[in-house]
């Protein structure tokens, strides 16, 4: 069960950390924090043996070797659409011959220990995000690049690309047939599959289903529907 970041705050972070997830993400595409907010909350998350994860904005070298070096043990890359594209974005998390990634760990030499750099290329999870209907296309050429460890499917998107329509969890037709299809490649090419989920009840279905990370909503929601709740229940409504 993975946690899903969005408050640009440490302490929120720390909350989350100990609340019992067994992977938190910090979400630089769609959360209000920016890098150096996103670092300070790594290190909130390192209070605790929670794996601390990273979806960045885009597939940005840059910005992936960055977070990497400040401690996330894990990349999530969101709109991979293509076996190049996914191949770009494994390089940058692994070390030559491996990939392309410079060597410069600077907090990760000191959350992780000093052989960090030796071990790296192991432990650091790759995730491409499948969020298109060219990337369902894709998918088996996406899934067998060398490297990757899963797919994440970006719920909302994939059901925007393939039905314009607005959702997470609604059932339909064309999205669970592309989940099917996900989950076969993932098979195939022995890769975790992952995906958002906006409630417990559809997060069971999918584990149910074969999924084996799965994100359930976000601090942002968790925080919005407990306090609404609270204030209907005070209220009698």
């Amino acid at each position: 069960m993975n946690g899903w970041l969005h408050i640009p705050s440490t302490w929120s972070a720390e909350l989350m950390a100990h609340a019992g997830w067994d992977s938190l993400t910090v979400d630089l595409q769609h959360g209000m924090h920016g890098l150096e907010m996103a670092i300070q909350m790594l290190q909130a998350i390192s209070t605790t043996d929670t794996v601390p994860l990273v979806r960045v904005t885009w597939n940005d070298p840059g910005q992936i070797m960055r977070m990497l070096d400040a401690g996330a043990y894990g990349i999530i890359c969101p709109m991979i659409n293509t076996r190049a594209e996914c191949e770009a974005f494994v390089g940058a998390c692994r070390y030559p011959p491996l990939g392309y990634r410079s060597l410069g760990p600077t907090r990760a030499r000191v959350y992780a220990g000093a052989d960090y750099a030796e071990h790296a290329n192991d432990e650091m999870l790759t995730l491409a995000m499948v969020e298109t209907a060219e990337a369902v296309a894709n998918i088996d050429a996406i899934a067998s690049v060398p490297g990757l460890d899963g797919i994440f499917v970006g719920t909302g998107d994939l059901r925007l690309s393939l039905t314009g329509g607005i959702g997470f969890d609604s059932a339909d037709t064309q999205v669970d047939a592309a989940l099917d299809t996900i989950l076969a490649a993932c098979a195939r090419h022995d890769r975790v599959p992952g995906l958002f989920t906006a409630s417990a009840d559809y997060a069971r279905q999918m584990i149910a289903r074969g999924f084996r990370l799965v994100t359930i909503k976000t601090d942002s929601m968790l925080l919005s529907e407990s306090a609404q709740q609270v204030i209907k229940q005070t209220r009698g409504e």
